[in-house]
Formats: C-alpha cells, sequence, structure tokens
C-alpha cells in the first residue's frame, strides 16, 4: 500500500514538474535559446568546435526541447504508452543530470536556465534537483503496474490529449518567439523601476574570509590583526543587492544613464542591425512621426544599440530612422527585450510599455500610458 501511494505521488510530481519546466521555457524560447548557446560555446572549448555549428539552430532546438518536455509530462500524467514514456524521461533526465554535473563540478554555466527566469538555481541545486527527478523516475519504472491499475488507458483519449499537448506547445512556443513572453520574469518588464532596480534594497553585509597558521577564519567585520591573510569576501545577503548591475547607455560624449531615466523615453533597442528586421522600421518610423506632431505628453524617441557608429550610420539612413543613438552592451539589450528591434517606454526610468517589433503601438497608445 506504501509503495503504490509513493509510486502515484512520484507520478503526478515527475509529470507535473516536466509541464512546469516545458512551459516555463516556451514562454520565453528566445531566452532558452540564449542559454543554449551558452552551453554550445562552452562545449566548442572543451569538446569540439562542431557545436559552434548547432549555435545557429538553437531556437528550433529551444522550441523543440521545451515542446518534449511538456508532451512527455502530459503523456506520463495520462499513461499513454507508458514504458515508452518513462524510458525516454529516464534517458532525457540520465542527459540533463551528467550535464549538470559537468556544468557544476567545473564551473561552466552558472545557470543551468532550467526553468528560465522564473526560478534561478545555482549549477549543484540543478544537479540535485535531476538527481532527485531521477530517483523517482527509477521507483515508476520499477512500480508502474500500480500506474496501469489505475483504470483503462487502452483507449485513444490519452493519444488525443497528447496530440492536443503537442499542438499547443509549439503554438505557445512560436507565438512567445513572435512577439514577447506571456508572462515577463526578467528585471526589465512593465512595471520595473529601473533606477530603483540598480540600487540594493539593504544594506549589504559582508563576511571575510581569513587564514592564519594554516586555518581558515571568518569575520563580519575585517579583523584589524595583520597577522590574518586575506582569502575572499563573501555576501551575506546577495538577495538584496541591485537586481541590474550592468545597464550603461553612452556615446562619444560620455556616459547617459540616468538622463534615460528623465521624463518620458522611447527607448529603440536595435541589438543587431545585421540581424534586425528592416520592414518592421516602417511602422516604427510612422509611430516616431506620430508622436513628434503630439506636444503633451511629449515623448523623446532614443534609439540603443550595440552594433559598431560606423555600421549604425549606415543603418540608419537606409531605413530613415531619425532619432539620436546610443550604445549599451548586447547581453543588456538582449535582457530587456527578446526583439531586434523592439521598443520600451520609460516614465521617469519606469517601464510603462514594451513592445515586440511585430506588435508596434499607435502614437495614441504610447501616449494613453503615459497619462
Amino acid at each position: 500500500m506504501a509503495l503504490r501511494l509513493l509510486s502515484r505521488i512520484a507520478w503526478v510530481l515527475v509529470g507535473g514538474l516536466f509541464i512546469f519546466s516545458g512551459l516555463i521555457k516556451l514562454n520565453d524560447p528566445v531566452g532558452t535559446a540564449i542559454k543554449l548557446e551558452e552551453y554550445f560555446e562552452v562545449f566548442s572549448v572543451d569538446f569540439s568546435k562542431v557545436f559552434l555549428s548547432i549555435k545557429p539552430f538553437a531556437l528550433y532546438l529551444s522550441i523543440f526541447l521545451s515542446t518534449l518536455e511538456v508532451v512527455l509530462g502530459v503523456a506520463l500524467l495520462v499513461r499513454w504508452r507508458l514504458n515508452q514514456v518513462l524510458w525516454l524521461l529516464f534517458f532525457l533526465t540520465l542527459f540533463f543530470t551528467s550535464l549538470t554535473f559537468y556544468s557544476a563540478y567545473f564551473n561552466k554555466v552558472t545557470d543551468c536556465g532550467c526553468f528560465g527566469d522564473a526560478l534561478k538555481l545555482t549549477p549543484w541545486q540543478s544537479f540535485t534537483k535531476d538527481v532527485i527527478l531521477l530517483v523517482l523516475i527509477l521507483l515508476l519504472l520499477a512500480t508502474q503496474r500500480y500506474l496501469l491499475s489505475l483504470g483503462r488507458v487502452t483507449n485513444k483519449i490519452p493519444g488525443f490529449i497528447v496530440l492536443v499537448a503537442l499542438l499547443l506547445s509549439v503554438g505557445i512556443g512560436v507565438y512567445a518567439y513572435r512577439h514577447e513572453p506571456f508572462i515577463d520574469f526578467r528585471a526589465y518588464r512593465v512595471g520595473a523601476n529601473l533606477p530603483k532596480l540598480m540600487k540594493p534594497s539593504a544594506p549589504l553585509r559582508y563576511q571575510y574570509v581569513m587564514e592564519k597558521g594554516g586555518q581558515q577564519f571568518k569575520f563580519e567585520s575585517y579583523p584589524t590583526d595583520t597577522t590574518y591573510v586575506f582569502k575572499q569576501m563573501v555576501p551575506l545577503n546577495p538577495e538584496d543587492g541591485p537586481k541590474i548591475t550592468d545597464f550603461n547607455i553612452w556615446n562619444d560624449q560620455g556616459d547617459f544613464t540616468q538622463e534615460m531615466f528623465i521624463g518620458n523615453r522611447l527607448l529603440i533597442l536595435v541589438k543587431d542591425v545585421n540581424k534586425a528586421d528592416r520592414e518592421s522600421f516602417a511602422a516604427i518610423n510612422t509611430l516616431l512621426a506620430g508622436l513628434e506632431k503630439t506636444q503633451s505628453p511629449k515623448v523623446v524617441p532614443v534609439v540603443i544599440t550595440s552594433s559598431s557608429s560606423q555600421d549604425f550610420d549606415v543603418f540608419r539612413h537606409e531605413i530613415n530612422l531619425s532619432a539620436p543613438y546610443f550604445f549599451a552592451d548586447a547581453t543588456v539589450l538582449k535582457t530587456m527585450i527578446r526583439a531586434n528591434p523592439g521598443l520600451l517606454l520609460l516614465k521617469n526610468g519606469i517601464v510603462v510599455g514594451k513592445w515586440h517589433y511585430h506588435d508596434v503601438p499607435q502614437a495614441t497608445e504610447v501616449q494613453a500610458l503615459l497619462k
């Protein structure tokens, strides 16, 4: 009786976790693809340059692997082809367990991206999670007879449910790619106060690791005894640190980060001019023309790019983009928005609007958000 109950608890936990993990990744397939690219770059250095040839397909792999997680989780819960599904889950989890161990042991990728931006896990936490999951799947393989005894599973309904899960998963991933994530877990989400997020929420406290006579000692204040040798400084409350640490805007004249938080600013984010969707600038230029005609509320358009000034000068003349431009780190722009180009509307540093290039708003919509 106890084993039967344990089997059914594991059944719900494993199925639910795979569905949750897959949906979180499908919510932001571009973010998942960025994480895959990070793994490919690491593997290309440690194992083979062939991983760099897979990098261009990261987005397709992102949607495929995330969809696979959801479909396998649903298939497990409805007990469709139970034995085959359990073995697929076992080998998939075994692969990810090896991956997270390698990442944790050699400190290669500090965030596995298992749950996207919704839940950050350290490499060792990710590995522990995968080991527990592996044990639960082994339990299910050994006790699947208890799941089969729950009722008749040979009809066509489970297969139909799995098919629906497959279609919905692909649809969610493709839609999220062509727009913004359904739920934005990033620091630049609508409603975020960027200047506030760039400051610690509480005074940071540190622990000082010192060495003396071959022994290690830990202090919460730096020791005055000069015979101690400093080893490292460890934050005691890292969760109170700034949520945004790398937002910097500049041009040849200097730093303009704080200026971006003054008044109403429409940030036009262009990560890479060579990969930007050029056709979308017709709608963006129409928006800028509409905003220019309106005196109140006044909106200042600003272009931010990570491309070189030479490349951007050529690009902006080709698309007739009339707005001052500044520079930012490419990784920051990827975090701010998944589109290239994308739009971010700031009101005194607070994000009040965010759009993919497929969803460029009308001037009236922008103005309504600023009232």
